[in-house]
């Protein structure tokens, strides 16, 4: 097995959970920007006013994108296994 390949094959498991975990983490980021700057303009801080909103944000996300998501995965599962025999042969 060549370290090239292992870097290769580590490389691309990292670009696919950022792609995954993009939607959901992206609609977090903008639901609890969009929240805060509602609590700071109305001095507001109560921590559920943040969680409740950003939790069926993400969950909305991830019925929609879920098919997606789960296609991606299987494409990339697939992928790796067809490449064990050339990172066995080196």
């Amino acid at each position: 097995m060549d370290q090239n390949a292992v870097v290769d094959l580590g490389v691309q498991a990292l670009l696919m959970a950022a792609k995954i975990s993009a939607p959901l983490l992206l609609t977090a980021l903008a639901v609890g920007l969009a929240i805060g700057l509602m609590q700071s303009a109305t001095q507001v801080q109560e921590i559920t006013l943040s969680f409740v909103p950003k939790a069926i944000a993400v969950a909305i996300v991830l019925a929609v994108a879920g098919y997606w998501m789960i296609q991606e995965m299987v494409t990339f599962t697939q992928w790796s296994f067809d490449q064990i025999p050339r990172l066995i042969d080196g």
